[in-house]
């Protein structure tokens, strides 16, 4: 069995990805790592070789923006390009904003080697933790945040990476056209591991943030918004809850550098990214999901048919 990683990234240190952290977290586990190493106006290539590993495999891609300009279709495509370098029976799709905790290494490998020839089984879904401001504050709120989703699948060519790279999709003949299709597809059939990737998008410097928030409108409307603010504001943290957990220990170096403690606020307004979440609607929704069904979403869309589980 051959477990291949991949991953898509530029400009990692202008936008404050843990693309290292996230390539270590994996790299005990997988036989390969795939790296679609985008134009970068940055030192992000020389970052990603200074990880001290021959698994590493790096292509440069140019990211067409002109072609691919809309929806973050931009992303999903890149994926592509990363999954079909990817020699492995398995492939492990790391964001570079996403760490997976070390307690999941074995219950990945054992399930991996369990459904190697059951062709049923089309992937595996993590679960996720969305740390939101800080390093100790997260979003319990799973009509925003999703709580599971694919990231790791069979090596097939008919299944490729969907709308904005969040996900996968089974697509026959796929032209490589409309990422966001749903006509001729279906979802895969996914076993849920009791494994966690922890998500740091929205806990990044924020000075660093609003820059990436510039290019994401461009990559996602076409929105050439221009950057006004110093820093991205995330609003008053006190309103969510604190994590009592403990990150991966890929982590433990970069939380002890954070130098943005400064720029936080525990005061004012709600973080106006997390709207949705102080609505009462949502209030009694995360309530019921967080409280009485112990994580299990209500309501929301799964892009994934949940076959079976692993490691609970």
């Amino acid at each position: 069995m051959k477990i291949s990683g991949f991953t898509i990234v530029r400009n990692a240190i202008q936008y404050d990805f843990p693309i290292v952290e996230s390539i270590q977290s994996i790299l005990d586990l997988v036989d390969e790592f795939v790296i679609a190493l985008g134009d970068s106006s940055d030192e992000t290539e020389q970052l990603v070789k200074s990880i001290d590993s021959d698994k590493i495999k790096i292509i440069h891609s140019n990211w067409d923006t002109s072609k691919y300009n809309k929806d973050g279709q931009v992303y999903a495509h890149q994926t592509d390009v990363a999954l079909e370098a990817c020699t492995g029976d398995w492939c492990f799709y790391m964001q570079a904003d996403e760490v997976l905790h070390e307690d999941g290494i074995p219950i990945i490998r054992a399930a991996c080697q369990k459904y190697l020839n059951d062709k049923n089984v089309d992937g595996f879904l993590l679960n996720y933790i969305w740390f939101f401001g800080s390093y100790d504050k997260y979003i319990d709120a799973l009509h925003i945040a999703y709580p599971k989703e694919i990231r790791i699948i069979r090596n097939h060519p008919d299944i490729h990476s969907w709308r904005d790279a969040q996900s996968f999709r089974w697509i026959p003949n796929f032209d490589y056209k409309n990422y966001w299709q749903e006509e001729n597809t279906r979802k895969l059939n996914c076993i849920d591991l009791n494994a966690w990737l922890y998500h740091y998008s929205w806990s990044r410097d924020p000075r660093c943030l609003v820059a990436k928030k510039a290019e994401q409108n461009h990559m996602h409307w076409g929105s050439d918004m221009e950057v006004k603010e110093p820093y991205f504001d995330y609003g008053n943290l006190s309103l969510l809850p604190d994590f009592k957990g403990t990150h991966p220990a890929v982590m433990n170096e970069r939380i002890a550098k954070m130098n943005w403690n400064h720029l936080l606020r525990y005061t004012g307004e709600k973080p106006k990214e997390l709207t949705r979440k102080f609505k009462l609607k949502y209030r009694i929704l995360s309530f019921f999901e967080n409280k009485i069904l112990g994580g299990k979403l209500l309501f929301g869309f799964k892009n994934f048919k949940k076959i079976g589980k692993f490691g609970w």
